[in-house]
């Protein structure tokens, strides 16, 4: 096929179809305007550029709507044309009013709407995202670290290249969520402080940090510890955030580690966290970072490493 065939097959044949016939459906309540999330079982694929493009999530797989054919049935290209090629013509129902419904629906409603539908409606990082590279490039987190909390689903794509990191209760449901970026740092409007969770749910080792970003360092640091969960509790102290601990390190055999930052603040908190381990009767320990907080001593150490 020359050249204006193919162009002719990419204008034609949107992404969308190729995923119809593969059995993927739209999941609405993970979609925008400009992202249109689809699903298959665990697989996920993400549809930009108005159907002409895709990404998948969780690895580094992109193009176009060639690509997408022969990433889902493992064609060469030769193969994957013909496949695009027998779509021609295919008409594939999107159901744009219903997700501009949704997405209207949690507009309007601002900070009323709930944290799990404002949650809902933002993307996960993928590679080469803004805030996946805030997080690589700002913030020297590992891939792998990254990806293992993309994998946990509690991370998403904020505004302006920045990232949110869900605070989630004893449920796993999202009540909230730490915003980070290169311009911003602040909390959910409307949104609740619980415990930023990333590691083994029913882990015993729990290491609290005051960031996000702190807690995911500090996995980076100690290569995501056996039996570990690394927490934050969003740089303040809220009732949730001292119950959801308190249930926490309640655990038979359970280890309170104050990770907390090398400063006042830190220290005080790390002072709150004792007082638990006390009352609910756990060992505790007190690991400071060997900079001001856990990130500045990741980033330290990569520098070192690139010898800068």
């Amino acid at each position: 096929m020359d050249r204006q065939g193919l162009e002719s097959l990419r204008d034609n044949v949107p992404c969308a179809a190729v995923l119809a016939r593969a059995g993927f459906a739209i999941d609405l309540k993970e979609s925008t305007r400009r992202a249109a999330k689809y699903r298959r079982g665990a697989e996920i694929v993400i549809v930009i550029h108005d159907g002409r493009g895709w990404f998948d999530p969780l690895s580094d797989a992109k193009g176009d709507v060639f690509s997408l054919a022969g990433y889902l049935e493992g064609l060469s290209f030769s193969h994957a044309v013909e496949r695009v090629a027998e779509l021609n013509g295919f008409t594939v129902t999107l159901p744009h009013s219903a997700l501009a419904a949704h997405i209207q629906v949690a507009q309007n409603n601002g900070p009323a709407a709930s944290a799990q539908t404002r949650w809902a409606l933002r993307g996960r990082p993928w590679h080469g995202s803004a805030a996946w590279l805030y997080l690589r490039s700002e913030r020297d987190l590992p891939v792998a670290i990254i990806r293992a909390a993309v994998r946990a689903d509690l991370l998403r794509e904020g505004p302006k290249g920045s990232i949110w990191a869900a605070h989630v209760d004893d449920l796993g449901t999202v009540c909230g969520w730490e915003e980070r970026g290169p311009v911003w740092r602040g909390f959910a409007r409307g949104g609740s402080k619980v415990l930023f969770r990333f590691g083994v749910q029913n882990a015993l080792r729990l290491c609290v940090t005051e960031a996000a970003i702190d807690a995911m360092s500090l996995a980076a640091f100690e290569g995501i510890r056996e039996g570990s969960l690394y927490l934050s509790t969003g740089g303040g102290w809220s009732a949730t955030t001292d119950t959801a601990i308190r249930r926490l390190a309640a655990r038979p055999g359970a280890q309170l580690i104050a990770a907390t930052d090398s400063n006042s603040q830190g220290e005080t908190f790390a002072g709150r966290l004792r007082t638990i381990a006390d009352e609910v009767g756990c060992d505790w320990l007190r690991l400071k970072p060997p900079e001001e907080d856990w990130n500045d001593a990741l980033r330290t150490r990569e520098r070192k490493r690139n010898g800068h």
